[in-house]
């Protein structure tokens, strides 16, 4: 299941071009209690509307169309180096990603009941190499405290502009830059992109052909904009610039809803 749906992406993009229903009823001669109707959940528009809206709000017409009658979803099977578990109580993805001696690992976002991370990682049994955080909000790293106490040997990585979320941890983070490579046992590093515009220090992970991508990208969608400097704009120039940039058959694992590709998001995503 989709992490957005029609409503999620016309309300991120009304948000980021600064367009509300007026505007958009204005534009297209569509009535505004059908625009409130459709925003609100209790209908959907046909394949017409959907198409005006679209131009709109500067967003792919026949992408929004598919998204409005459901017509794609991925279905993209997880990568036999990556694990993923649930951030309880929080609505958000977990992962762990190893080496191929099965021991070595990273976690993906520390975030939600601690002892659910413990059982993950020591269900390995792994050595945990490096905790990365993609992004400030508490549903990424409320756990980091808790993670970092139990495995006081991993590293810390987040970008700088988001990592005072972490308290006094800050002070030993890692502040990784956009395209520093680290070092992943004798013959891996993983990439860090930075991709500011979900918030300022947002970031994605790429190890191998897999990238954790936070909050910046969802299969079908894009993260809101929430950053002090960084803009909706910045979000969808570092998904066309850093993401698209990839290899097609990279895998995608976000923060939350499934996975995707690189080719099925430049496909699908009604934001390119």
């Amino acid at each position: 299941m989709l992490e957005d749906e029609f409503v999620d992406i016309v309300r991120k993009a009304k948000r980021g071009n600064r367009i509300d229903n007026a505007a958009i009823g204005a534009a297209t001669g569509l009535p505004l209690e059908d625009l409130k109707a459709w925003e609100d959940g209790k209908r959907v528009p046909d394949e017409d509307a959907a198409r005006a809206i679209a131009r709109v709000l500067q967003l792919d017409p026949g992408k929004l169309a598919d998204a409005a009658a459901r017509r794609w979803e991925p279905h993209v099977a997880l990568p036999p180096d990556v694990r993923h578990h649930p951030q309880d109580p929080h609505p958000s993805n977990g992962y762990l990603f190893f080496l191929d001696d099965g021991k070595t690992a990273a976690l993906i976002d520390p975030a939600g009941i601690p002892a659910n991370l413990m059982r993950a990682i020591n269900e390995g049994p792994y050595t945990l190499r490096y905790i990365l955080i993609t992004h400030k909000h508490a549903d990424h790293c409320d756990a980091t405290a808790d993670v970092a106490r139990a495995y006081p040997q991993a590293t810390i990585v987040m970008h700088k502009q988001d990592v005072a979320a972490i308290g006094d941890l800050a002070q030993i983070a890692l502040p990784v830059v956009d395209g520093e490579e680290l070092p992943f046992g004798d013959n891996a590093t993983i990439r860090m992109l930075h991709t500011p515009g979900h918030t300022d220090g947002s970031a994605c992970y790429l190890f191998r052909s897999t990238l954790f991508t936070g909050d910046t990208l969802f299969a079908g969608s894009v993260g809101g904009a929430f950053g002090n400097i960084s803009t909706y704009r910045d979000i969808l120039d570092s998904v066309r610039t850093k993401i698209f940039s990839l290899d097609d058959a990279t895998v995608l694992m976000p923060g939350h809803g499934p996975p995707s590709t690189v080719a099925q998001e430049k496909a699908h995503n009604p934001f390119f």
